[in-house]
């Protein structure tokens, strides 16, 4: 049958449909749903940092915004760096860098003994996940069949649940054990939160050389005028899933890419030969690189462009920003009530805590108090609070549809989010705070899943790098003004925070109808 299909060519989602699916893609599903994870425990790890490290670091509250913000603005920086490398050098190569980068700048940072440097090493590790996080969605989805596609990523949920969940487990095991190495007059001073988050690190370390043993996507592959070499990928994945011998395959020759390709037809050679280090490659890279970033402005693309963005814009400056400060929050709670039993207050009137000590004495009240073990505990909740909306959202997508899980949790969470104000003690402030972390961690999961369709191959990780940068500054500012704001007037970012969540409710009304197409 090989040797008759030898003479026909089939595109690329035909191929896919007659690789199986099977073996290899359970494991790719793995792989990239830990990697999903790992980039959930990389970016809230600092919530745990944030009250551990207060004595080391003598932090007050601004000092806190300052060091959230610092890896946000990093993904910043990094969100579309990773992606112009990614649509130039390959998904996996880039995939492995970043994980790679991420886990050694994270063990590095924990022997920093000044708070500057500190800082500086988080905004890398900011720089790196980012990466991760913007390839590994596209990444999967391409070897997906578009009958499996949609279900398929929407279980990468399921994953960030995991990273929510483990995180706070391995904080209680880890900040409460009297370790302590060196002194505050001189030399390394090592705590138990400096190996939490070296633990925290290595994960990173361990996938980037799991993925050196997948394969690149033919479908990327393809786009690059290689689809000799996407054919034999496909082959493998034949023999993963079916068992069969590779020149069983019926599938004989890849129709190549119907998009132009300018360096394919000026210099006919792949776009991944050419040296990044290299400035007479980059004089011929940056040209492309700035095309594919105009197409993305284009008549065809411009309208789901400015919706990602607005739409990542609003649920992650909202979600990133309280889903790092409500460990902290959970705490001042605790020390609220042991100080003042059976009183009723809001989170904003818990910050009175701050405002009785002046001169930042604050910091002096809270070195050498262990965390509560119950703020542990709460956040656990948070994870544990996420897995029905996990199950449901793969389980159900195809009969609601993606927009149909978008507009609901940002609605819901918007709704939560106003609630916040009017908590009355810790406990309402605790399932207001598992709501909205179920809600807007599917909502941003979802997105994912969404802009996967939303743009061909060649823009489809350069168009989700855009919108995450458009997200990540607004996580930046978030942050800030949340660190800047939660002594003073927290109803103020509170009421923002549910404003954009609204507005990115009603965004999604336009957005189109995903999951039913091929790949393009």
């Amino acid at each position: 049958m090989s040797d008759i299909n030898s003479f026909f060519e089939i595109d690329y989602e035909q191929a896919l449909t007659l690789t199986g699916f099977g073996w290899f893609h359970y494991r790719l599903l793995a792989l990239c749903g830990l990697i999903y994870a790992n980039t959930a425990i990389g970016i809230t790890v600092m919530s745990f940092v944030l009250p551990s490290a207060t004595c080391d670091f003598r932090m007050t509250s601004e000092d806190k915004g300052w060091l959230t913000a610092a890896p946000m603005l990093g993904m910043v920086v990094g969100s579309y760096f990773w992606g112009c490398l990614a649509d130039t050098k390959g998904r996996r190569i880039v995939l492995i860098a970043a994980l790679l980068l991420d886990g050694t700048v994270g063990l590095l940072s924990t022997t920093a003994q000044i708070f500057p440097i500190f800082m500086f090493l988080r905004f890398i590790n900011g720089f790196a996940i980012t990466g991760a996080m913007g390839i590994c969605f596209p990444y999967l989805g391409e070897f997906q069949p578009t009958a499996y596609r949609e279900k398929i990523l929407c279980w990468m949920e399921l994953f960030w649940t995991l990273g929510i969940v483990v995180l706070p487990c391995i904080a209680w095991l880890i900040i409460p054990l009297p370790l302590q190495f060196g002194t505050a007059d001189g030399g390394i001073k090592f705590s138990s939160w400096n190996l939490f988050v070296a633990l925290c690190s290595i994960p990173s370390l361990l996938l980037g050389l799991w993925l050196l043993y997948f394969p690149e996507s033919p479908k990327f592959l393809i786009e690059c005028g290689e689809p000799a070499l996407a054919l034999e990928i496909l082959k493998d994945i034949y023999h993963i899933n079916t068992g069969r011998d590779r020149h069983e395959c019926p599938i004989g020759r890849l129709k190549e890419s119907d998009r132009s390709n300018t360096i394919m037809e000026t210099h006919n050679r792949s776009i991944r030969t050419f040296n990044i280090h290299d400035p007479k490659h980059m004089k011929i890279l940056l040209p492309e690189i700035w095309e594919q970033t105009k197409a993305l402005c284009s008549a065809e693309f411009r309208r789901n462009t400015a919706l990602a963005c607005m739409i990542q814009f609003g649920i992650t400056t909202s979600y990133y920003t309280l889903m790092i400060w409500f460990p902290e929050l959970f705490g001042r709670f605790e020390e609220y009530e042991k100080r003042y039993p059976n009183a009723t207050v809001s989170v904003c009137d818990v910050s009175s805590i701050v405002l009785e000590n002046v001169n930042d004495t604050l910091v002096d009240d809270f070195c050498g108090t262990e965390i509560d073990t119950k703020v542990y505990w709460h956040t656990l909740l948070l994870g544990i609070a996420c897995i029905p909306t996990s199950l449901w959202l793969p389980l159900c997508v195809h009969r609601l549809g993606a927009k149909f899980f978008l507009i609901f949790s940002l609605l819901v969470a918007g709704l939560v989010t106003v609630g916040l104000a009017y908590v009355g003690n810790s406990t309402q402030n605790l399932i207001l705070s598992c709501i909205f972390e179920a809600l807007t961690s599917m909502g941003i999961s979802t997105v994912y899943c969404v802009m996967v369709d939303l743009f061909p191959t060649n823009l489809r990780v350069m168009a989700a790098a855009f919108s995450l940068t458009f997200g990540r500054c607004g996580a930046l500012l978030g942050n800030l003004m949340f660190g800047f704001l939660v002594d003073l007037n927290c109803l103020v970012p509170i009421v923002l925070f549910s404003i954009m969540l609204f507005g990115s409710a009603i965004l999604c009304f336009f957005l189109p109808n995903t999951g039913t197409t091929a790949l393009q």
